[in-house]
């Protein structure tokens, strides 16, 4: 089985890729698939705790699970930003 992996902002920074193709075993969720992808890659170790999973374009729960051809992306928390105008 297998699944297409995004990884965006800081994430894709730290891994060095936007996205990936990853062998799945059975029964394996979006959390599960990002502490395996962090084995690889562990400068994503550190986001494990604060994620949004997505599958298939829909936002998921950490113990979703992943079935083959499924597209996985995981989002890190995103900040910043200006007020603009002013008062």
């Amino acid at each position: 089985m297998k699944a297409k992996v995004r990884l965006f902002a800081r994430l894709s920074d730290l891994a060095g890729l936007r996205e990936t193709e990853v062998e799945l075993g059975e029964g394996l969720t979006v959390s599960e698939l990002f502490a395996a992808l962090a084995h690889t890659y562990p400068a994503l170790a550190g986001y494990a705790s604060s994620l949004m999973y997505a599958v298939n374009a829909e936002y998921v729960p950490s113990d979703h699970p992943v079935q083959d051809g499924d597209e996985v992306a995981f989002i890190p928390p995103v900040s910043g930003g200006a007020r603009c105008g002013s008062r």
